[in-house]
């Protein structure tokens, strides 16, 4: 089906998800699919340098994009208390997910596991996020956190953690424990999936 058919049963009453990625950034910026299709959000000075696309149009993108992120940021505030993985996943995926680099951040808990911060502490490349116990456990004691959730993406879209992951995950715990800030979990965020390092027994 066309793009220009999808446009008139949204009209008669289908909704957005019936368009594909690219037919979106289509119907935001004017420009035709195969256009669109190259647009890449990580890299926005090769993506100015196709034929249609200028300054204007990328401008177009980030402003959809932090509304996106401003919206989702108001959702979230919904889930106040973690109760297990589930409620750290959902607090962290809208933010995480899509990224195509590696984001490395940290929830921040009060003694009642409310959440009273979130704080990216790096950005990584696609397949790895240089991460330090002290950056890390420097944010923690700067929010007065209790204890704190660790999270970060796989751009692949598969949450099965790497050696590193476990590695990072073993060395923070051991920090955390040092400075008495526990580290409560390690959530590993997919599309649309994830993987708990503590259910996994791998958070001590």
């Amino acid at each position: 089906m066309c793009l220009k058919d999808k446009v008139k049963q949204c009209g008669a009453g289908y909704g957005m998800e019936i368009y594909t990625d690219r037919e979106l950034v289509s119907l935001m910026t004017g420009l035709n699919e195969d256009i669109a299709a190259k647009i890449d959000m990580s890299d926005p000075i090769a993506s100015m340098s196709i034929k249609g696309v200028g300054k204007k149009t990328m401008m177009v993108m980030e402003a959809i994009n932090e509304y996106a992120r401003r919206k989702y940021e108001r959702v979230d505030k919904r889930v106040i208390i973690i109760h297990g993985p589930e409620d750290a996943y959902e607090y962290a995926k809208n933010k995480l997910q899509y990224e195509q680099k590696e984001h490395f951040c940290v929830i921040l808990l009060n003694t009642k596991n409310h959440i009273i911060g979130f704080r990216e502490v790096s950005v990584g490349s696609l397949s790895a996020s240089v991460v330090h116990p002290r950056e890390v456990m420097l944010e923690a004691v700067k929010a007065h956190a209790a204890s704190i959730i660790l999270v970060h993406n796989h751009p692949s879209g598969d949450p099965t953690p790497s050696r590193e992951d476990v590695n990072i995950t073993d060395q923070l715990c051991k920090a955390g424990k040092v400075i008495d800030i526990p580290v409560l979990d390690h959530i590993i965020i997919g599309h649309n999936r994830f993987i708990s390092l503590k259910e996994k027994g791998m958070v001590s």
